[in-house]
């Protein structure tokens, strides 16, 4: 009755069927990952968003590196600019993804440790890429800053290639070991993405706060290839007693007896 299902064809259908239903289970677990792993760093930025600001040197010192559970933890500084030392981060896009420039400045503290500082976004407005750019001045004298404590950048979590032969003052990854080394200070693990004080007529452009990833997109994907997973056996069981009917037609159709010839 099923010998059909030793041809040939029927054969590969249902091994590509057979492959394909753990192939949509795993791909739902990978998806469960996603969502778990998106969740959870949720989870760690609205934490660290929601604590109180605490003293810099109370989450970082020089050489430190900053925890996923540290990033963006609220941080305050007493100090002063040091804008002899200031440099720009390239290849820097603002909330309309203009390209353009972070502005990273010095921060020397009352102890002499430095603070790096990403002071925002400035655009791109210079003749060509290896002048340097207008930089609008922070304020000057000791001041409080606050803002948003963020681990060193690397081309492996950010995907942006650290380039050499930079012009001067121009540099692609923030590294606060790499700035220790150019300012000859101690730099304190890290940078501080600034929120206050607000600069004047808005530039440098403040980078926004960090928004949430979209969690639950990867949660309906792992529902979505499981049930596509459920589906495989189904419509492959459909297939074959669509198969098996239009063969017992056929084979009904031939074994008839022929109509008597009109008289």
């Amino acid at each position: 009755m099923y010998r059909f299902l030793l041809s040939r064809q029927w054969v590969i259908l249902t091994l590509v069927a057979v492959l394909l239903i753990p192939t949509m289970i795993r791909l739902g677990f990978w998806q469960m990952h996603r969502y778990d792993e998106r969740t959870a760093r949720n989870d760690l930025v609205a934490e660290a968003l929601g604590a109180k600001p605490v003293p810099v040197e109370s989450l970082t010192a020089p050489g430190k590196k900053i925890t996923p559970r540290e990033r963006y933890r609220t941080v305050t500084a007493k100090g002063r600019f040091d804008t002899e030392n200031e440099v720009v981060v390239r290849r820097r896009t603002n909330s309309n993804d203009k390209i353009g420039y972070h502005v990273l400045t010095p921060f020397v503290l009352d102890d002499g440790k430095v603070l790096l500082v990403n002071r925002g976004w400035i655009p791109a407005d210079v003749p060509s890429q290896t002048d340097y750019p207008e930089v609008p001045a922070p304020p000057r004298g000791e001041i409080t800053v606050t803002g948003r404590m963020m681990p060193d950048e690397t081309t492996a979590a950010s995907g942006i290639k650290d380039l050499e032969g930079l012009p001067d003052r121009q540099i692609m990854l923030i590294d606060s070991e790499r700035e220790a080394a150019r300012l000859g200070a101690p730099v304190l693990g890290g940078y501080a993405v600034l929120t206050s004080p607000e600069p004047e007529n808005d530039t440098p452009e403040l980078i926004g706060r960090p928004g949430n990833e979209d969690a639950a997109l990867n949660f309906a994907y792992a529902v979505q290839w499981w049930l596509f997973a459920a589906a495989v056996p189904v419509g492959w069981w459909f297939l074959v007693r669509r198969e098996k009917r239009e063969r017992e037609t056929a084979e009904d159709v031939g074994t008839a007896p022929a109509e008597p010839a009109p008289v």
